[in-house]
């Protein structure tokens, strides 16, 4: 059985995240989504919020497990024993980034491959970041995300003002 993580803070999930999300599903026996607890960052949802969030929102596809993680990544691939690591990517701008991360993770943990992943055109403008500025001046979501997770958005954002 060849496991992937894929690992990140979804903060919040994106059509963009769920399109690797389902395209990895295809491509490897099992999926588990890593929602990390970052320090560095002051997120919109908690770890568990998102989790809820990113399990409501990937249901239908039966080999992706959603778990929260905090550490490195190759650790939590070992955790749950995942030959591969995938990263998504949208522009060229991820690619330099995303290369050093693949490249320190195979210094770490050399049994371990990262795959990158790009993401459908349609989505490679799309960000979490973008998603919340939208939200935040009252703009139409339906594009950039499933109603479970717009609604959430809404809900946190109203919940804060």
């Amino acid at each position: 059985m060849v496991i992937a993580v894929y690992p990140g803070s979804f903060d919040p999930a994106t059509y963009g995240h769920l399109d690797v999300i389902r395209r990895a599903s295809v491509s490897f026996d099992k999926v588990v989504v890593g929602v990390l607890y970052n320090s560095t960052k002051s997120p919109l949802f908690s770890v568990e919020e998102r989790v809820n969030i990113l399990e409501k929102a990937t249901k239908d596809i039966p080999n992706v497990v959603v778990k929260p993680f905090n550490g490195l990544s190759v650790n939590f691939a070992r955790e749950n024993n995942a030959q591969v690591i995938i990263r998504g990517l949208r522009a060229v701008t991820d690619f330099e980034y995303e290369l050093q991360m693949a490249q320190t993770n195979r210094v770490l943990a050399p049994d371990i491959d990262t795959v990158f992943l790009t993401t459908s055109l349609e989505y490679a403008y799309l960000s979490s970041t973008i998603m919340k500025e939208v939200a935040l001046f009252g703009g139409d979501l339906s594009k950039f995300a499933p109603p479970e997770i717009t609604d959430a958005v809404k809900a946190k954002l109203y919940e804060e003002k």
